[in-house]
């Protein structure tokens, strides 16, 4: 015989598809009514307009079939402000301290923060940011990726998300994809318009990423760091001393003189390099010729200078491994750079 109380139970295990927590525990499971076999339910939407409507229904449904249920039927409603309000306040007490700091930048977070930077811009930085991003959540871990590249934010672009961050209130949640977690000034810049703004400003947005944004338990958050050695990258600094760090460059001997500024400043803020990827290595024709575009040497050369290790060397994509997003197949051979890339990163942070 079903019962409120099994109904309960069965839903508990539903969660909301961006919050990641039960539906029961959010509240938003109401006005129960059960007639035999015949369940009816209220559920109760964040906000109105839910992208993730349709996949609530379906996991509510198969969860009430499983005890036994054969006749569903789902209303739906929308939390009032109020609600909202003491929603919003509830995530940001369980994501930030007494001081407003987010418990993800505490050393003891489990979090591990790594800024990809370079010396100047075209040479890959957010490429190899978004594909080391994937191949991590590949391997199972729990991945977001911050577009803090303010003035050249490219990441939404890349990697094809149209979806914006659903707002509850002043708290965003970041859309998903490839599994992996994404924020970025993008989603805020109606039809590409130009970011102008000075230190502050930048340091505020940088700030509001961290905090109101529920990031939700996470392993490793990727920081798409501006080119160069300006005001997002001193913020970064200050703010997340544990963070470590990836130096992109190409082979070019001018893009490693340049990215050598940025790993020097790396070194004077004490973040720990983790090495150099250099990307655009070479391309590898039909014959299995490798062709070296842009010179040889340019990675080792900033090895060398940082005293660290080239991690990686990126070949230029096959023409028929773009296929519109920059998220490379894992079966690809970029993609298989990338897992590698990926499996001795998680190999060093388990040491």
């Amino acid at each position: 015989m079903l019962t409120n109380e099994n109904v309960l139970e069965a839903l508990r295990h539903v969660e909301d598809p961006e919050l990641h927590k039960s539906v029961v525990d959010l509240n938003m499971v109401r006005n129960i009514k059960i007639n035999g076999a015949h369940i009816g339910l209220e559920v109760v939407l964040t906000i109105q307009g839910c992208p993730l409507k349709a996949k609530i229904e379906q996991d509510i449904k198969e969860s009430l079939r499983s005890i036994g249920a054969s006749d569903i039927s789902l209303t739906f409603s929308s939390m009032t402000n109020e609600e909202r309000a003491a929603l919003t306040q509830s995530l940001k007490k369980e994501a930030t301290t007494e001081a407003g700091m987010p418990k993800m930048l505490r050393p003891d977070s489990g979090v591990t923060f790594i800024a990809v930077t370079s010396g100047k811009g075209g040479v890959g930085k957010s490429t190899v940011t978004i594909n080391l991003a994937a191949a991590l959540a590949r391997l199972g871990k729990k991945v977001g990726i911050l577009d803090a590249d303010i003035y050249g934010f490219s990441i939404p672009a890349m990697m094809q998300i149209s979806q914006k961050p659903t707002m509850i209130d002043q708290t965003a949640i970041p859309p998903i994809s490839h599994g992996i977690k994404v924020m970025s000034m993008g989603f805020f810049s109606p039809e590409n318009n130009l970011v102008m703004w000075r230190g502050p400003m930048l340091n505020k947005w940088i700030r509001n990423f961290l905090a109101n944004t529920h990031w939700g338990e996470l392993d490793y958050l990727l920081l798409d760091l501006p080119p160069g050695t300006g005001d997002v990258a001193i913020d970064v600094a200050a703010m997340i001393p544990q963070a470590k760090e990836i130096i992109v460059t190409t082979p070019h001997n001018v893009a490693s003189f340049v990215a050598s500024r940025a790993g020097a400043m790396a070194m004077h803020t004490k973040h720990d390099i983790i090495g150099v990827v250099e990307n655009m290595s070479y391309y590898e024709d039909k014959a299995g010729v490798k062709n070296y575009l842009f010179g040889k040497g340019g990675g080792e050369t900033l090895a060398l200078q940082l005293q660290t290790e080239v991690i990686a060397r990126i070949p230029f994509a096959q023409p028929e491994e773009n296929s519109g997003s920059s998220v490379y197949d894992e079966d690809s051979l970029l993609g298989e750079v990338f897992t590698h890339l990926a499996e001795e990163l998680v190999q060093k942070a388990d040491k």
